[in-house]
């Protein structure tokens, strides 16, 4: 296959994601110990892209200092700059001035915020071999009623953007990632707030230009919230979902550099050790991600959660499927159950206190 260019739409602000997002954009958040778009670019480049356009938004300027030219991937990147939102169309057109494809070349979008298994070269051939303006990748879901889904005819092609209802017509949903051909890309209008599954897909479709499905049953997840951004991380750790950037072993858990994981803690199910991290004697972590510095001390629980970076969770603490902030401390005996979230900084005091409720 020829070598490709790519767009990478990372210009959302996570809010769903906070208190992980509110220094560090969501694409940047440490995932299976690396930022999360280390695996996009890792399996982009191994489908035979060769040059990236980030298009960035919220926090523009962290992303270069971490990718840089691209080097390091084996890729080209280059960096364009939205001042205002401009949707996910009229972001897509503010980063093709970058591009230097031709008009009739295919031009592979990927979301910032997808983990997908799915094959991106069975996906351009689609494209390709069916002189189609776009292709989209539809993904198959059990419960496609919480998604907007996407119907397609015999022929594969798209039939129309469905919003979301109690009895959908089909399980295939739009995964987030697609092909444009670049003339396409170009027709978009400039400098305007645009929606490619509002304006321009359903556009096309009017038109009589052929959008086509690509649909597969293949890993897929968008990591959007923090459980399903847990799922994301434990799934690399474990092997379920294979990325090259991954930086150690797939296995029961990853440590970093630095990290100290004593013989006398249970840790498993795919979690993470962040670099200096420290898990002491008793400790018990499942299927979560402990990030830099944090330290779980002697007999404390933590399972699907999040630990921030400097964060402590003290002697017999319990933390399930929440997120503890950069820096705070969960004081001995304190309980955090499902979906609370504990601010940056914020200190809970040596207590039996169960928390239902952000803090």
């Amino acid at each position: 296959m020829p070598a490709l260019e790519a767009i990478l739409l990372v210009g959302g602000q996570g809010t769903r994601l906070r208190p992980l997002t509110l220094g560090t954009p969501k694409p940047l958040l440490p995932t299976a110990g690396v930022p999360f778009l280390a695996h996009q670019l890792a399996r982009a480049r191994s489908y035979g892209v060769r040059r990236i356009v980030f298009a960035t938004s919220y926090k523009a300027s962290m992303f270069e200092p971490v990718f840089g030219d691209g080097s390091a991937f084996g890729l080209t990147l280059d960096y364009m700059t939205e001042e205002t939102p401009l949707g996910t169309g009229g972001a897509i057109r503010n980063a093709a001035e970058a591009l230097t494809c031709a008009p009739g070349d295919p031009v592979l979008i990927l979301n910032g915020d997808i983990l997908s298994g799915h094959d991106i070269g069975a996906q351009i051939r689609t494209h390709q071999r069916g002189s189609a303006a776009v292709t989209l990748h539809l993904t198959e879901v059990d419960d496609p009623s919480r998604f907007g889904c996407v119907p397609t005819d015999d022929e594969g092609r798209v039939t129309a953007f469905l919003e979301k209802t109690p009895n959908p017509v089909t399980n295939r949903i739009n995964a987030g990632c697609y092909v444009f051909t670049r003339s396409v890309i170009d027709s978009i209008p400039q400098g305007e707030v645009v929606s490619v599954e509002r304006q321009t897909f359903p556009g096309l479709i009017e038109a009589g230009e052929p959008v086509l499905g690509y649909a597969d049953r293949t890993y897929w997840l968008d990591v959007g919230t923090p459980a399903a951004f847990v799922q994301g991380s434990r799934d690399l750790v474990l092997g379920r979902l294979e990325s090259p950037a991954l930086p150690g072993p797939t296995g029961e858990y990853l440590a970093l550099d630095g990290a100290r994981v004593s013989p006398e803690a249970k840790v498993h199910g795919g979690s993470t050790v962040g670099a200096r991290a420290v898990v002491e004697a008793g400790a018990s972590v499942t299927g979560s991600v402990l990030s830099d510095d944090c330290v779980i001390h002697a007999g404390a629980t933590i399972t699907d959660s999040v630990v921030g970076r400097g964060a402590r969770v003290c002697a017999g603490a319990v933390v399930c499927d929440a997120v503890v902030g950069d820096g705070a401390v969960v004081g001995a005996g304190n309980e955090l159950q499902a979906g609370v979230r504990v601010w940056p900084g914020i200190e809970l005091p040596e207590c039996a206190v169960r928390y239902s409720s952000d803090v």
